[in-house]
């Protein structure tokens, strides 16, 4: 318990049973714009923000984000923050920042908790010439190149999806589609943009630099993107018994010559409701 303090920066109590990991502080941003709207909404279930560093936003704070803004986040090796309802069943955001370690570590401590799910949603490398910058990858499988949990779970023990995650997570006639949601898209279009298949996690930064070693394991695995941290976490849900997905937004295609510049932004990046109620899953 004392760890998730001090690697996240706030208290334990402040957690929330429905988490989301992210590698990417743009994510923390859209998270924090969208948390400061919900609650001055008065309709919303939502009443607080809690922020790495000890900031607690609620309803009366005066121009909430510039005292989010403050620094005291960066102290904190993978800070949180949580949007509380009144009855705990709000949100927790995590920038578990890059590579599987953090993203086992956290898990570790955060499995003590029982939260009702956690969700990984990032960026990724484009594994198919078909994919364009900005699609989305829903993670149906994985292939575990990470190594972080291979004396305790064995890459070749296979990690399922989990239906319920999948139905809430893919556009379909389903009440909560919550990739049209975040996206903004019709149904239709948002289908072409999304593509479902193996997430390829692994723990070398400059892989690309070497793929001709790992081609035939990516074409085999019919892998559609690759990250540092999605099966890590997914793998971490299997050991620990809590539900887990993948939702990623395609930043780059090193294969095919399309590199993610600096402070690029992504057409798809994943944009949370104006409104919402609570969490779909």
């Amino acid at each position: 318990m004392a760890r998730l303090r001090h690697y996240t920066g706030t208290p334990v109590e402040h957690f929330q049973p429905f988490v989301l990991f992210t590698n990417y502080t743009r994510y923390v941003d859209e998270f924090v714009r969208w948390g400061c709207s919900q609650i001055l909404d008065p309709d919303s279930p939502y009443i607080a923000l809690s922020c790495a560093g000890g900031i607690w936003i609620t309803a009366e704070t005066e121009a909430p984000e510039e005292a989010i803004s403050d620094l005291a986040w960066k102290k904190h090796q993978m800070p949180a923050w949580h949007l509380v309802t009144a009855d705990g069943q709000g949100i927790t955001l995590v920038n578990i920042g890059v590579g599987p370690s953090n993203a086992k570590t956290i898990c570790d401590h955060l499995a003590v908790l029982r939260p009702d799910v956690w969700l990984m949603i990032g960026h990724c490398g484009g594994l198919r010439e078909s994919q364009a910058i900005g699609d989305y990858v829903l993670a149906h499988a994985y292939l575990r190149d990470d190594h972080v949990l291979d004396a305790v779970l064995p890459p070749d023990i296979p990690i399922p999806s989990i239906a319920e995650v999948q139905r809430a997570l893919y556009p379909t006639v389903f009440l909560h589609y919550a990739t049209k949601a975040v996206s903004g898209m019709p149904g239709e279009e948002v289908k072409q943009r999304l593509r479902t298949g193996t997430v390829v996690t692994t723990d070398d930064r400059n892989w690309e630099l070497r793929y001709s070693a790992s081609a035939l394991r990516f074409n085999l695995s019919r892998a559609v993107a690759i990250d540092m941290e999605s099966a890590t976490i997914a793998a971490q849900g299997y050991r620990f018994r809590v539900p887990y997905g993948t939702l990623l937004c395609v930043s780059d295609k090193p294969l095919h010559g399309e590199i993610k510049l600096p402070g690029q932004p992504l057409h798809g990046e994943i944009k949370l409701p104006a409104r919402a109620g609570k969490p779909v899953l």
